[in-house]
């Protein structure tokens, strides 16, 4: 049978990437260059990302609020490093009114705002200001806020989800007495960031933290997630910073200590975005369409009538609204089962395959001859084809609703498994020097259809700085190449450092990369 798509994953992924995105009814460009639309089932997804992540955040002492889309310029300018970082992203406001001249809107030149407003990027520096106010002494700390927004930032090549002039995220901000405790927490929301990524979204990832380059612009350390595509590329879908005394020396962050002094408080940010939506759909997405774990399915069961516009319509009609009741009282993964009767007047087949395209869990295809045995037709979309063939199984009604939850909760885990197998089988490690690294990754191609699969490589490392680590950049950089992280929970490490020769501290991931 022909696959749902017009373009496959190994002709071209970027295409295939795309018509995902279409055919499940994801999201849409927007009339605004590089901004987009996210459709209902889009929004679905993303809204049960953010229930099951707020949870977690308020779980470890959080609280969400909120602060301004606009940031006066010169709060942006007081973190030198952080200005540099984001310079070239950044969308300025330098007016405030327009008018009328010969039936035309214009900006009218004389509303000209008396300091410039940078639409957000990122918080650190008007939240830091708010911590100015709030912190006056050690009874005041930890600090722990948590804001959802959107953010801003100025983008020349856009692909949906996954890099957009404006996106939705999550950024939280904390100050600390202590290095020490801004340091746990910065760790404790990295975990909280692999947890989400494995458990709800069935991504699994590799921890660790990013090499000096790859620091969040004014941050003393970051930290990431990193997961594998199927194109084998990387995708950060999480980061995590501690941001030393950097933005509170800017600030003027400071705290009067137990002992009396004034000292400078340590601060960390965090954040996760709709990036990972695309994430999702480049980890479990197949040839046919979507296919979303279970826990982030907007729809999780959907029941497709056969209807053939006879009187019997009305008794097939009444079986499945009764079989939705019962499901609605079924629990999977500590939640009301989500399931959906799909009533519309449109041919079963096409109903069939805009669900499967769309990446339902599992569908349920009833007809007059199920109704008259009790029986359900079910099709897991995590297991659809058998070569070219659909599969789809019988099972009794009542044993369906009996196993229902647990079905869910298998393609949730098999989904993992499946992008568990393809991370843990695809990172060399026996290569031992950047000439065998680079014959391994080949020569970079503007054309990302034919860049090819090749994997992560996980090699020695020195950790270089300055000018040596300027150097390295320019090599990798010649083969669209980056360094991901350092993955945690490391031995003792051996070997020398791919890049200098001199005795290596620990490994680093090396990867092309979204």
């Amino acid at each position: 049978m022909k696959r749902a798509l017009s373009v496959t994953r190994e002709e071209n992924f970027p295409e295939w990437y795309q018509a995902v995105v279409d055919q499940a009814d994801l999201a849409e460009t927007s009339p605004v260059r590089g901004c987009m639309i996210i459709k209902p089932w889009g929004w679905g997804v993303w809204e049960l990302v953010q229930q099951a992540l707020d949870k977690r955040i308020k779980e470890t002492g959080h609280e969400n609020c909120y602060f301004p889309l606009f940031i006066p310029m010169s709060f942006i300018a007081q973190e030198a490093s952080h200005v540099e970082g984001f310079a070239k992203e950044m969308a300025v406001v330098t007016h405030h009114r327009l008018k009328t001249v010969d039936g035309k809107l214009v900006v009218d030149p004389t509303s000209e705002l008396e300091e410039p407003l940078v639409v957000r990027p990122t918080s650190e520096t008007i939240i830091g200001d708010a911590f100015r106010r709030w912190i006056a002494s050690y009874r005041d700390l930890p600090v722990l806020v948590n804001q959802w927004a959107n953010v801003v930032r100025w983008e020349m090549r856009t692909r949906l989800f996954l890099r957009t002039t404006e996106f939705l995220w999550q950024e939280g901000h904390t100050a600390h007495a202590t290095k020490e405790d801004a340091l746990e927490e910065t760790l404790k929301m990295l975990e909280v960031y692999r947890v989400l990524a494995e458990d709800i979204l069935a991504m699994p990832v590799m921890v660790g933290e990013k090499p000096e380059n790859e620091r969040f612009p004014g941050a003393d350390s970051t930290f990431s997630i990193e997961a594998m595509m199927q194109d084998g590329k990387a995708l950060q879908a999480g980061t995590s910073h501690y941001l030393g005394q950097n933005f509170a020396k800017a600030q003027n962050i400071r705290f009067q200590s137990a002992t009396g002094e004034l000292e400078y408080c340590h601060t960390t940010s965090w954040g996760v975005s709709t990036r990972l939506i695309g994430g999702v759909i480049m980890t479990h997405g197949d040839d046919d369409g979507l296919r979303l774990p279970p826990r982030i399915a907007p729809k999780q069961i959907v029941i497709v009538p056969m209807l053939r516009e006879k009187p019997e319509d009305a008794e097939l009609l009444a079986y499945c609204e009764k079989l939705k009741s019962e499901l609605d009282q079924l629990t999977a993964f500590g939640l009301p089962v989500r399931a959906h009767l799909d009533k519309k007047p449109v041919r079963s087949a096409n109903k069939r395959w805009d669900w499967l395209r769309r990446g339902a869990p599992i569908l349920l295809e009833i007809g007059p001859r199920d109704m008259a045995g009790d029986n359900v037709t079910l099709i897991r979309r995590d297991k659809l084809r058998d070569g070219d063939k659909v599969i789809s199984t019988g099972f009794a009604r009542e044993k369906f609703l009996s196993h229902a939850p647990g079905l869910l909760a298998e393609i949730q885990q098999n989904l993992f498994d499946e992008a568990k197998a393809r991370l843990d089988g695809n990172i060399r490690s026996d290569l031992k020097d950047f000439d065998a690294i680079a014959a391994f990754f080949g020569a970079a191609t503007d054309d990302d259809a034919q860049q090819g699969f090749r994997g992560w490589v996980r090699a020695p490392w020195a950790r270089p700085s300055g000018a040596d680590l300027e150097a390295i950049e320019v090599r990798l950089k010649a083969l669209k190449l980056t360094l991901r992280n350092v993955p945690v929970g490391q031995g003792p490490a051996s070997g020398v450092c791919v890049f200098t020769g001199r005795p290596a501290v620990e490994d680093i991931i090396i990867a092309r990369a979204y």
